[in-house]
């Protein structure tokens, strides 16, 4: 098969759709950003990334701040995910608008979204200057999990979860499962 070069872009996918969490203390409430600039950095300790324009109004939150809650949004919430993806909390209270249930984390000051089948509480270690966006790396001090997508042995049943993937600005779910890691050197 031939390949044929394009312009460089970010072409990686699909990436993981997420809604993080953030305090906004003067306002006294919680805002909320559709992100999919989003990943795994490190195993031991759990560090993630996200990554945000520095024009938004979360990213002067979460630099102020220094945590947020990355929660996961299962696929019957995607009208209320790419709502906050579209709007400013700068001039709407998405939280109130989306119908969201903010609940109290364990280790920080943010809220979660009790909505999320999962979510991530993070204290921020460092911000990432990059081009359009700027990376926040943080690192995952509690972790929350609806028992309805959990499994027996307590592992995350995706087809219960229903997570939201992005490919290039279309909404995807993840379909099926097609292997394990370390599989191949069972062959």
């Amino acid at each position: 098969m031939r390949k044929t070069e394009v312009q460089p872009s970010g072409a990686l996918y699909p990436v993981p759709v997420v809604l993080v969490s953030c305090l906004d203390r003067e306002a006294d409430r919680a805002n909320v950003i559709t992100v999919a600039w989003c990943g795994i950095v490190a195993s031991v300790p759990p560090i993630i990334s996200v990554s945000i324009r520095p024009s938004r109004y979360s990213y002067k939150l979460i630099s102020q701040e220094r945590e947020f809650v990355v929660n996961i949004p299962s696929s019957i919430m995607l009208d209320r995910v790419d709502l906050c993806g579209t709007i400013s909390g700068r001039d709407a209270d998405k939280v109130s608008r989306c119908n969201f249930t903010m609940v109290n984390a364990s280790k920080i000051s943010c809220p979660m979204i009790m909505e999320c089948s999962a979510n991530l509480e993070c204290r921020l270690n460092d911000i990432v200057k990059l081009g359009s966006h700027d990376m926040f790396v943080a690192e995952v001090v509690a972790a929350h999990f609806d028992e309805g997508i959990l499994s027996a042995d307590g592992k995350i049943d995706f087809k219960k979860a229903k997570p939201i993937v992005l490919n290039h600005g279309e909404y995807w779910d993840l379909g099926k499962m097609i292997g394990s890691y370390g599989f191949s050197s069972k062959l």
